[in-house]
């Protein structure tokens, strides 16, 4: 529990006090005993990235438009805000399917907004402009420039040149009645001066949104916060205008969740991501693991039972498989065979207390999700797992049983399947 005796965690919401368990004096959340605390209600949205930057991934199948709109509607069941809907400069099939999926926003009145890629290059932000008239619905452009000094090292670019293409280019989207989004590639390896000067610039042309980016995974915790705060004090607040500020990071070195909730943390309005941390390299910060780490923080409250179909969704439609350890969706999440785990989980459950089951060795209720905990018979098992698989496969209790069962358990190398144990039901019922 947090350090003010009898006051509900964030967690403590998330689990549901008062209803499915009372967590108070069972779980001391150091996550909220300080002073460190994120925005609730909302505050904080998600631009989903997985139909653009998710299909930059080299291993990964482009979906087809139908896969492409069936996402879209799971993005909208989760209440995700915003969609990146594709690069329509790509090539013909890039503006096909992004004017279908901004056609599909509009006809079903969806409330996730969509908005596209592009270089800050006027033939890349026309096709946007042109997508959002024959769709009826304002499609945001994020228009994107390298900004580094290793880019401009091998650009042969000047600082100068740079400054002269973010206002050509953002002014000219905002005189196709295009909301601007502004991107440089690279942010978090970028001088303070030329982090200034592109950004200041972009929004005194028009750009309402700014997207600071850890475009090759080279943050820490650290470095996304510092320079999100950086930009907040000496670009927006100086500005005067209301701009968003959006943070995307890249999982190079495994910190895209840790960079994300630190950019929260100095100010950040906005995350994008991209579903199974799909995307170029190794990929995006992970939509679905953002979503669950907001709930469990109190940041937002909804249904999230949907959150399995729609990473599996998009697992398919791309032919990517998701790791048996994934957290929350992977197969093996909420599934323990070894016996002192089981056998406490288990004991919760005698209880008749779901919510104790969940959160005794699980940092992640599966309930709010859609999920159960399940217990399995494997080599480090107990009785008591072998008596409570059969107690909730119908199987009669059995001393002998679950003793031959257990005893054919610890002679395997992996967890048995339901099949294997069934099989030995079936042989003893012989005998």
């Amino acid at each position: 529990m947090s350090a003010l005796k009898g006051r509900p965690t964030n967690r403590d919401r998330a689990l549901g006090v008062g209803q499915a368990m009372e967590t108070d004096g069972l779980i001391y959340d150091w996550n909220v005993a300080g002073n460190f605390v994120f925005p609730s209600g909302g505050k904080v949205t998600l631009d989903d990235e997985t139909l653009r930057d998710g299909l930059q991934n080299p291993s990964v199948h482009n979906p087809s438009i139908e896969e492409k709109i069936e996402i879209l509607h799971l993005m909208e069941s989760l209440g995700i805000e915003m969609a990146n809907i594709g690069l329509p400069a790509a090539g013909p099939r890039a503006y096909a399917d992004a004017e279908a999926l901004a056609k599909e926003i509009a006809g079903a009145r969806m409330k996730v907004r969509p908005n596209c890629a592009a270089r800050t290059h006027e033939n890349d932000i026309r096709p946007i402009a042109e997508i959002s008239q024959r769709a009826g619905i304002a499609v945001e452009v994020g228009m994107f420039l390298g900004s580094s000094p290793i880019r401009r090292q091998v650009e042969d670019w000047t600082v100068d040149y740079l400054l002269k293409t973010t206002e050509n280019a953002v002014k000219f989207g905002v005189a196709q009645g295009l909301p601007v989004m502004y991107v440089t590639e690279d942010t978090i390896r970028t001088d303070a001066n030329t982090v200034r000067a592109l950004y200041s610039t972009a929004i005194r042309c028009g750009a309402r949104s700014i997207v600071l980016c850890d475009t090759v995974g080279h943050a820490t915790p650290m470095g996304a916060y510092n320079l999100v705060k950086f930009v907040r004090e000496n670009v927006v607040i100086p500005s005067g205008e209301k701009i968003r500020v959006d943070w995307h990071g890249h999982c190079d070195r495994g910190l895209a969740i840790a960079n994300s909730f630190a950019a929260i943390a100095a100010g950040a309005d906005q995350i994008q991501s991209a579903a199974n941390s799909l995307g170029e390299r190794v990929g995006n910060t992970p939509t679905e693991l953002m979503l669950v780490n907001m709930r469990l923080l109190g940041m937002i409250d909804r249904d999230l039972s949907k959150l399995m179909e729609y990473c599996e969704k998009v697992a398919r439609a791309t032919h990517t498989t998701i790791p048996p350890n994934y957290p929350v969706v992977g197969r093996d999440a909420f599934r323990t065979a070894t016996g002192v785990h089981a056998a406490a989980v288990i004991k919760a459950f005698r209880k008749g207390d779901h919510g104790l089951a969940d959160a005794v060795y699980s940092g992640v209720p599966a309930s709010l999700f859609g999920m159960v905990q399940v217990i399995e018979v494997g080599p480090m098992s107990g009785k008591s797992n072998v008596l409570y698989w059969m107690e909730t496969h119908g199987i009669p209790a059995n001393e002998k049983l679950a003793g031959k069962i257990l005893e054919a358990a610890k002679k395997s190398s992996c967890v048995l399947a339901d099949e294997e144990i069934l099989a030995l039901c079936g042989e003893a019922s012989q005998h």
